[in-house]
């Protein structure tokens, strides 16, 4: 069977990677002399109050974690969806780790971070776990990723300001020492959705943005925080609310990774439209 494999930002929780057997591959974090693994090694839970950076998961990682699936595939084959090639520089280093191994490797860019990556790693899975060849499977992936949604609201742009991840920033990071920015993802980019002056007018303008996506048709929705997780279950309720055809969104921390780029209180909400009728989230 081919094997999904992808990255500790896509917020999979640990259940639904064991149950559509997932395999995840590390990005880094960098605290001063110590080379942090996300998920493999234990991060301080305020790691996004701390001078710390992050790196992308490098081509040998990727090439180890490539040729162990492929192992496990039987040699049907491996495809990998990774962060966002606008984000980070891990699609980049996979592109090049799937080159030295042959075509038993896809990559697939799902322009998404978060579930957002989360859901284009799910379609693959059950691709792969209906038997579908390599190609197949990868195809399932791309197919997802147009249907993919992501929001973000920021209560602090001091990690903003050191991420350098938000397109066109500049003009207005500087001045807006009250703004609550609304963010999404577009195009594989995150960038200013709106310029809102209070957390509350800044999550409930997220909320229309779903909704609006959303409209009368159904979703998987995921909702993200940074220690936050008050908030987070608000939104919840809220979407559940004004989207009775989707069912109840899941909840997870941002990870170690994203939430340093975000900071503090940080809430996402991430959508799979649904593209043939069929409940999406499991």
């Amino acid at each position: 069977m081919t094997v999904v494999v992808t990255d500790a930002s896509s917020g999979l929780p640990v259940g639904l990677r064991e149950k559509w057997s997932i395999q995840q591959v590390p990005l880094h974090i960098l605290l001063d002399d110590l080379d942090l693994r996300d998920g493999v090694d234990e991060i301080p839970a305020d790691i996004h109050r701390r001078p710390a950076t992050t790196a992308a998961a490098t081509p040998a990682e990727l090439g180890a974690a490539y040729r162990q699936a492929l192992a496990d595939s039987g040699g049907e084959g491996v495809v990998a969806v990774h962060i966002s090639s606008g984000l980070s520089g891990t699609y980049r280093a996979a592109e090049l780790a799937a080159a030295e191994i042959g075509p038993t490797v896809r990559v697939v860019d799902s322009r998404s971070a978060a579930m957002g990556t989360g859901f284009v790693a799910l379609a693959a899975a059950r691709a792969a776990a209906a038997g579908a060849d390599v190609e197949t499977v990868a195809r399932a992936a791309r197919a997802v990723v147009p249907r993919v949604h992501s929001f973000i609201v920021v209560h602090r742009l001091d990690n903003l300001r050191r991420s350098g991840r938000i397109g066109g920033a500049k003009a207005w990071l500087g001045t807006a020492l009250a703004l609550k920015p609304l963010l999404r993802v577009d195009a594989g980019k995150l960038v200013l959705a709106q310029r809102v002056r209070t957390v509350s007018n800044a999550m409930a303008a997220m909320i229309d943005r779903v909704c609006d996506v959303v409209g009368d048709g159904r979703a998987a929705l995921a909702v993200h925080h940074v220690a936050n997780p008050g908030d987070a279950h608000d939104v919840v309720s809220t979407l559940a609310q004004r989207l009775p055809r989707c069912e109840p969104a899941m909840v997870a921390p941002m990870g170690p990774v994203l939430a340093l780029h975000v900071g503090a209180k940080a809430i996402a909400v991430c959508v799979e439209l649904d593209g043939d009728g069929r409940q999406l989230r499991e």
